[in-house]
C-alpha cells in the first residue's frame, strides 16, 4: 500500500493519542500503549519501580481485567509475545482457554444436529477453562524482576476503590445487558441495582480484588486451587456448566515458538497456534510480496490485498486448529512457494468468488471485543499481548464470591463444521470441540523489525484482527508513524461471507465503482472497528514512538510522560 493512499486515508480522520521522545544514549526510552489510561499508568508505575517490560505486562493485563471487563479478564485468556533483549530470546506465552474435560463435540447441538442459538455464547456452559491467571504468574516467575504483590497492586487497588464507567463501558454493557442480568453476581457488579450505571459512576469489584490478592500471595494456587477454585466450580456447576476440579488443577500454560516470516526486508514475529493469526498473516504477506502494490491504483491495490486475504482465510477454515490435537500443515502454509501457487489463481482485475474455492455456508453477525497492549522498556525488552474473553462481557456470567467474569471462548470452536461462529468465521474438523483442547483464535500480537525500526503491534477486533495487523504491517513497511498506523481506516475480507467490509471513510466512490466492476461485493460498515496499540522504536533517530487508537479511550505514553 503506497504512502499516498495511507496519507489520503488519514486526512481528517481522527485525533490520535501519541507520544514521541528521544532515547538517552544507547538505552531505549520506554513506551507503552494500551486500551485504557489506567492500564497505561499502571505499566509506567511498574517501570518506575524498577520493573521490566514483563513486569509491566503483568500489571497492565491485571488492570485491564478490572477496568475493561467487556474485553478481557481473569476469567479469560490470551497470548503474550515476549522479546528478551539480553539474548534476543523470543517466545509466545500461550494462556489460551481450554475446553473442559467433560466437553463433547456435539454439546451445543440439538437432537437434530443443529446448533442451539446462544448456548455457546451466554452463561456458564459457554466458558472454557481460563488461562490468564496462570500466564501472569508464569511471566512474573520466569521473566519479571518484581514480585506479584507489586505488579498486581494497581489492579487490586482499582478493583477495591472502583473505576468510572465511561462511554465504551456503557455501550458494551448495554449491548450485553440481558446476558449480564441472567447472572445475579454479574448484575450486582456491572448493573448495580439492576440498572445501567450513569456515566462516571464507580464500578467496584471487591470480590475480584480478593481473588487478585490470593494470586499475589499464593501464585497459581491462588486461582486454580483452594478457595477460589471451590467457588468457581460450585458456581459453574450450579449454573449448568461442566467444569470439574481436575480442569483447574491440570490447566497449564504453554510456551510456543512464534510464527516467523519476512516481507520485503521486514522480519515478522507473530502468534503461533492455537492462534490462526500468525499463519494467516504471513500467508497473506507471502502472496503480496511479489506484487509492486505502489505501482497500482487504489482499486488495484485493494483487489490484490483482498484476494490474498480470501485465500488465506480459506486455508484458516480448512486446516487450522490446536496443533496439540490435530496435524496442521504449517510448513506448507508458510512456504513462499505455496504462496506463489495461490498467487497464480489471482486474476489481475477480476474477483474470485469464494464459492469457487470451497462451498458457501450461511452468513452470520460479527463480534468485536478483546484488548491489546504494546510495551518496550529501556533495555529493549518488549511485549505484544492480545487478551480476550471473546464476546463483550464474555459469557455474562460471574462466579459468585470470586468477581471473575467468565469467557465464552467455547464459541471459537466449530460447534458444527462449516457453521460460522459469532464472528462469522467457519472452521472444519480441525477446530472441532475436544476435551482439553484449545480453541482456534484470531489474536495476532506481532513484532515487526527491519534495519530502520522495531514495531510492536496488535489489536482487538474478532475475525478482523488479522487483516488490521496486515494493513498495519504494509504501512510499517512504508515508514508510516505509529499515529498513522493506528488511525488508518480499514477494510477486511475473510473468505466467508464473500464481501469486502469497509470501515467508514476507507475508500472513495471511484474506487468503490472500480471494485464492483471487478466483481467484488462491498459491505459498508456503519461503525469503526478495532482498537490498535502501537509502539515503534526508530534505530537511526533513537526515538520511541507510541500511539493508541483514537477509536477507543486508550493512552500511549513514552518515557517520563504520565
Amino acid at each position: 500500500m503506497s504512502m499516498a493512499i495511507i496519507k489520503r486515508l488519514l486526512v481528517g480522520a481522527f485525533l490520535v493519542c501519541t507520544a514521541v521522545v528521544a532515547a538517552a544514549g544507547e538505552r531505549m526510552t520506554p513506551g507503552i500503549a494500551t486500551a485504557h489510561p489506567l492500564a497505561t499508568a499502571a505499566g509506567m508505575e511498574i517501570l518506575d519501580q524498577g520493573g521490566n517490560a514483563f513486569d509491566a505486562a503483568v500489571a497492565v493485563s491485571a488492570v485491564l481485567a478490572v477496568v475493561e471487563p467487556y474485553s478481557s479478564g481473569l476469567g479469560g485468556g490470551g497470548f503474550w509475545l515476549l522479546h528478551r533483549a539480553s539474548d534476543g530470546f523470543q517466545t509466545m506465552v500461550d494462556g489460551r482457554e481450554k475446553a473442559p474435560l467433560a466437553a463433547t463435540a456435539d454439546m451445543y447441538l440439538d437432537e437434530n444436529g443443529e446448533v442451539i442459538p446462544g448456548l455457546s455464547i451466554d452463561g456458564a456452559l459457554a466458558a472454557g477453562i481460563p488461562g490468564e491467571p496462570a500466564a501472569l504468574v508464569h511471566i512474573a516467575k520466569h521473566y519479571g524482576k518484581l514480585p506479584l504483590k507489586a505488579t498486581l497492586a494497581p489492579a487490586i487497588h482499582l478493583a477495591e476503590t472502583g473505576f468510572p464507567a465511561d462511554d465504551i463501558y456503557l455501550k458494551m454493557a448495554g449491548f450485553r445487558e440481558q446476558a449480564i442480568k441472567a447472572s445475579a453476581a454479574a448484575s450486582e457488579i456491572f448493573l448495580p441495582g439492576g440498572k445501567m450505571p450513569r456515566l462516571g459512576a464507580l464500578i467496584t469489584q471487591p470480590d475480584l480484588a480478593q481473588t487478585l490478592r490470593l494470586i499475589a500471595e499464593k501464585g497459581r494456587a491462588g486461582f486454580y486451587e483452594g478457595e477460589t477454585a471451590r467457588k468457581l466450580i460450585a458456581a459453574v456447576t450450579q449454573a449448568g456448566g461442566i467444569w470439574q476440579d481436575k480442569d483447574l488443577r491440570e490447566y497449564a500454560i504453554v510456551e510456543r515458538q512464534p510464527v516467523r516470516g519476512t516481507y520485503r526486508g521486514t522480519r515478522i514475529t507473530t502468534a503461533a497456534l492455537p492462534s490462526s493469526g500468525g499463519i494467516v498473516l504471513v500467508e497473506i504477506l507471502n502472496q503480496l510480496e511479489a506484487y509492486d502494490l505502489s505501482a497500482m491504483n487504489e482499486a488495484g491495490q485493494l483487489h490484490h490485498i483482498v484476494e490474498a486475504m480470501r485465500r488465506a482465510y480459506r486455508d484458516r477454515a480448512e486446516y487450522l486448529g490446536d496443533s496439540d490435537f490435530v496435524e496442521v500443515p504449517q510448513t506448507m502454509l508458510l512456504d513462499k512457494r505455496y504462496a506463489a501457487g495461490l498467487r497464480q489463481s489471482i486474476h489481475p482485475d477480476k474477483a474470485t468468488p469464494s464459492a469457487m474455492l470451497a462451498p458457501t455456508v450461511r452468513e452470520t453477525s460479527q463480534g468485536r471485543h478483546t484488548t491489546h497492549f504494546s510495551i518496550i522498556d529501556s533495555e529493549g525488552n518488549r511485549v505484544a499481548a492480545t487478551l480476550s474473553i471473546n464476546y463483550p462481557f464474555g459469557s455474562g456470567f460471574v462466579a459468585a464470591g470470586t468477581g471473575v467474569l467468565l469467557n465464552d471462548e467455547m464459541d471459537d470452536f466449530a460447534a458444527r463444521p462449516g457453521t460460522p461462529n459469532v464472528y462469522g468465521l467457519v472452521s472444519a474438523r480441525a477446530n472441532a470441540i475436544e476435551p482439553g483442547k484449545r480453541m482456534l483464535s484470531s489474536m495476532t500480537p506481532t513484532f515487526l523489525e527491519n534495519k530502520q525500526r522495531i514495531g510492536i503491534i496488535g489489536t482487538p477486533g474478532g475475525s478482523r484482527i488479522i487483516t488490521m495487523v496486515l494493513l498495519a504491517t504494509l504501512a510499517f513497511d512504508q515508514d508510516a508513524s505509529a499515529a498513522e498506523i493506528v488511525a488508518m481506516p480499514r477494510f477486511h475480507h475473510q473468505y466467508l461471507p464473500d464481501a469486502i467490509q469497509l470501515e467508514p471513510g476507507s475508500i472513495d466512490a471511484t474506487t468503490k465503482k472500480e471494485l464492483e466492476a471487478m466483481g467484488h461485493k462491498l459491505q459498508q460498515m456503519e461503525n469503526s472497528y478495532g482498537n490498535m496499540q502501537v509502539v515503534i522504536f526508530d534505530r537511526s533517530s533513537q526515538k520511541t514512538d507510541a500511539a493508541s487508537d483514537p477509536r477507543g479511550i486508550g493512552k500511549a505514553v513514552v518515557g517520563a510522560e504520565k
